[in-house]
């Protein structure tokens, strides 16, 4: 995740007053679909994800300016991404997947975005997205190994499966270089009918002391840190109350809504779009982002101590359980 300032704009809710009708039939199929998530997975990607980056070569500082690299808040210099890739796309490719990249050529930052994806049978251009980015600073636990993880798990489950939509899952390219990837993967994706998506970013880290959240103006939030957020902006509004219904029907109460006002722009912008949602929102597309709010929580943010010990296997399973019913109540399947 980007570094951001510490403050928030948003109109917060924790529950949503006005309930969309989830028929009994898809809430009991989501959540046999997401039954299937296996913690021991989650956490042995996130592992392999981890030792991926530090086995890699770090972005020539001679790219930035001087001005660019902050070793703080934004540790330029100790950014990876390629072996990370390649892990991306072996794993997808075991699930039978076949991956293709959306590559972009640049001087300075050329970007490769990993795309896989299954084909809707009923509404094959109706597409729900699950993405998450693999480029890290230091070793990456939280950010973004966890979401990565449970973007693999979601797949794993898909792979093979019937859905009425197409199931799209992507890996974005340098998100902390100022969500580069997405940015340019929406560019080329003009008018795509994205019926739902969730975008991952630090889904791992859960700290349940009193005192351990840091409150977010606007946003009003327990002081544990044992909660997912999940933030939308207006147009998106269904897609979260949707996903609150199902975290309700399931029994997963650990989801603070978020709706921030309009697509999301506006004087609070650079706090607002903070990750790979943002591209969407821009573009008018529908976008939910599952966040553990990062650096309000977790210390570890963006320094070398983000490690898979620090993490909740526990929490990033449910996380990672509730999403994956998200995608089987948009996409409508898995199918006989």
């Amino acid at each position: 995740m980007r570094a951001l300032s510490a403050a928030f704009l948003f109109l917060a809710v924790s529950s949503c007053s006005s309930r969309p009708s989830v028929d009994e039939s898809s809430a009991v199929r989501a959540g046999d679909f997401a039954a299937g998530v296996e913690k021991s997975r989650l956490m042995s990607d996130v592992e392999a994800l981890v030792a991926s980056h530090r086995e890699d070569t770090p972005l020539d500082c001679a790219l930035f300016e001087p001005s660019e690299i902050d070793t703080t808040r934004r540790p330029v210099c100790n950014l990876t991404r390629d072996k990370a890739r390649q892990l991306v796309r072996e794993r997808l490719e075991s699930f039978g997947y076949t991956v293709t990249t959306h590559d972009t050529e640049d001087a300075r930052f050329p970007t490769s975005n990993l795309i896989a994806e299954l084909r809707g049978t009923e509404h094959p251009d109706e597409v729900v997205v699950i993405g998450a980015h693999y480029d890290a600073y230091f070793s990456g636990a939280d950010d973004n190994s966890s979401g990565v993880a449970a973007l693999l798990e979601m797949a794993r489950l898909a792979a093979g499966k019937r859905f009425a939509r197409t199931v799209r899952f992507v890996g974005f390219d340098l998100e902390e270089l100022g969500l580069v990837g997405s940015t340019r993967y929406v560019q080329t994706h003009p008018g795509e009918r994205i019926v739902a998506s969730i975008v991952f970013d630090c889904i791992g880290y859960k700290d349940a002391r009193p005192g351990a959240q840091q409150g977010l103006p606007g946003f009003p939030v327990p002081t544990t840190g044992d909660f997912i957020a999940a933030i939308a902006n207006e147009p998106s509004r269904p897609r979260l109350e949707e996903l609150y219904t199902l975290a309700t029907r399931l029994g997963y109460g650990f989801v603070r809504g978020v709706v921030v006002p309009n697509e999301g722009s506006g004087p609070a912008s650079g706090n607002l779009m903070r990750s790979d949602h943002a591209p969407f929102w821009l573009a008018g597309q529908s976008a939910l982002f599952l966040t553990d709010t990062a650096n309000f929580r977790n210390p570890n943010y963006h320094h070398d101590t983000d490690v898979p010990s620090t993490l909740d296997p526990d929490f990033l399973a449910d996380v990672t359980r509730l999403s994956a019913a998200g995608l089987s109540f948009w996409a409508g399947g898995p199918l006989p």
